[in-house]
């Protein structure tokens, strides 16, 4: 188990217990890793690739709430663990992922014993939040197009690639809209140069950010 990545984060011990408890998972693309309704036995740490949070909003729609990539862990998988209640989010693999699963039974245990994991959960909560603001801010007051470059520019940061992966009907169900609209504003970026158009893929002109 390589947890090179994770050193600058954990001291030495506790990196010991997370060899010894925590149990490496591998997930490909699309594969579904929570799911709502399902209770939650482990607090997922990702090793590698990315993974979208999605909640379902008072219409049955889905709503992205924010990704998660190296490093990152989910704070509702950490509260629901604590509190022994089902999910209210669903996980997916944004590409090939490889997480450390954390048993629930050591997450209160480590908070009270190593302050490396305290601080860790406190940041993944405050991360957390932030972006639940930031989705709130940009669902309550930016029109549909400043959000569709915000969701690409996200996408991007996260991937590390300027190829975003992800059909228009995909898109629209995690911006609330319909695949027309996704449609018709991304051939509109793509005739201001700023993006291509692909089958089922998105490449980033140079332009885009500007």
């Amino acid at each position: 188990m390589d947890l090179q990545s994770l050193s600058h984060l954990f001291e030495p011990a506790l990196l010991k217990e997370i060899e010894q408890f925590g149990t490496v998972q591998s997930f490909k693309e699309g594969d579904l890793i929570m799911d709502y309704g399902k209770y939650i036995r482990m607090m997922p740490i990702i090793l590698k690739g990315s993974i979208k949070v999605l909640k379902l909003d008072d219409n049955n729609n889905e709503i992205l709430l924010y990704y998660l990539s190296n490093n990152e862990s989910c704070s509702m998988a950490y509260s629901c663990c604590l509190e022994a209640k089902k999910s209210e989010v669903k996980a997916i693999a944004e590409d090939d992922v490889e997480i450390i699963a954390i048993p629930h039974v050591k997450l209160d245990e480590w908070l009270c014993t190593y302050p490396s994991w305290k601080n860790y959960i406190m940041r993944s909560f405050n991360e957390r939040f932030t972006e639940l603001l930031k989705s709130i801010e940009s669902i309550a007051f930016h029109k549909l197009d400043e959000r569709l470059i915000g969701y690409l520019k996200e996408k991007k940061r996260h991937t590390g690639s300027s190829v975003i992966k992800g059909s228009h009907y995909l898109i629209a169900d995690e911006l609330a809209t319909s695949r027309v609209v996704i449609s018709r504003l991304l051939k509109q970026l793509e005739n201001d140069k700023k993006i291509i158009l692909y089958r089922n893929e998105i490449k980033l002109l140079t332009g885009f950010d500007s």
